[in-house]
């Protein structure tokens, strides 16, 4: 949620932020702010918001954090400020954001008061048929001095329609002497001579690189790629491994660490370059067969769903564990 993130500028936006403060305010009224997850488009979008709102706002300086503007956002109540995402209840993979949160929007852009109104609508991508449709009313006729920002991962998902009215901003121009300070300044020793490892498992992206470092299956890697081969080549004792793991991570851990380790092995058959460049894939590359793997990706696919609606976790590796073995 983008009141829990840091507002701040990283070094790769800062030219953004220099064309958009300079212009101001004549720089319309919907912006796209998008780019890969772990590029800082929510912290950026926090920081903008709050120089917008704030009462000492300076061209060349952020947002002063001490005026009352300033303190309304830090608690979470400025009146002048909406922020619009998936119902809290519904943080399903594919929940949408409903036309009537748009719609309820009318009130809020279309009113007369002193200073300057912020939406925020995140993630973009959520917005479905319906509420995009209303929300081009609102992009078409805003009322006066009103902001709305669109954060998306993928902007192509959002209708034509609604890209056209807005103004976009790549978040995610980042360059390798850029990614190399940011990483050095924020990873524990004993990782920097993983730096390039944790770009490629992030997307060249330094933010999500350094949440990756921190993840409990980010060295644990190895070790079950150990356990995989165990299981085909002595095709027993799967139900161990199961209960192995699902000790060692939650499921949404295991889940994300099997999903990068198996489009690796995909990678390998189909003779491309891997992420996993400190693991050796060629074991288990030669038990499988392409339409196997891309079964095994399936089935994981529909296994994250069953999760989410409450299937429990250890059941589905143990399932999993059987299919990785029984080839």
């Amino acid at each position: 949620m983008l009141s829990e993130v840091e507002a701040r500028v990283y070094p790769w936006q800062r030219d953004v932020w220099n064309t958009l403060t300079g212009r101001f305010p004549a720089i319309g009224h919907g912006l796209l702010f998008y780019g890969k997850k772990g590029c800082g488009k929510d912290a950026f979008a926090k920081q903008f918001l709050a120089w917008i709102l704030c009462s000492n706002r300076h061209v060349d300086r952020v947002a002063c954090g001490e005026c009352g503007s300033c303190q309304w956002l830090k608690s979470d109540t400025h009146p002048n400020y909406v922020y619009i995402t998936t119902d809290e209840e519904n943080k399903k993979q594919n929940a949408k954001i409903k036309i009537e949160k748009i719609r309820d929007l009318l009130p809020f852009v279309q009113q007369t008061v002193d200073g300057w109104r912020v939406v925020v609508i995140e993630p973009a991508e959520a917005l479905n048929i319906a509420s995009a449709n209303a929300l081009l009313k609102t992009l078409e006729e805003p009322g006066d001095r009103v902001i709305i920002i669109l954060l998306a991962d993928h902007f192509l998902k959002l209708p034509a329609t609604v890209r056209s009215r807005l103004q976009h901003f790549a978040m995610d121009r980042i360059t390798s002497a850029q990614s190399d300070e940011f990483l050095s300044q924020h990873l524990p020793e004993e990782l920097q001579q993983q730096k390039q490892l944790l770009l490629n498992l992030s997307g060249q992206m330094p933010l999500q690189a350094v949440h990756l470092a921190e993840s409990t299956w980010f060295s644990r890697r190895n070790d079950f790629l150990k356990d995989w081969q165990k299981l085909v080549q002595q095709k027993n004792m799967p139900m161990a491994t199961a209960t192995r793991w699902n000790k060692e991570l939650g499921f949404n851990e295991f889940s994300q660490m099997f999903e990068y380790l198996l489009s690796d092995l995909i990678c390998v058959k189909l003779n491309q370059q891997v992420n996993n460049t400190d693991l050796d894939f060629a074991v288990l590359a030669e038990q499988y067969t392409l339409e196997t793997l891309f079964g095994i990706y399936a089935d994981l696919q529909q296994s994250k769903k069953m999760t989410e609606q409450n299937i429990q976790g250890n059941l589905v590796l143990d399932q999993l564990c059987i299919k990785l073995m029984n080839v």
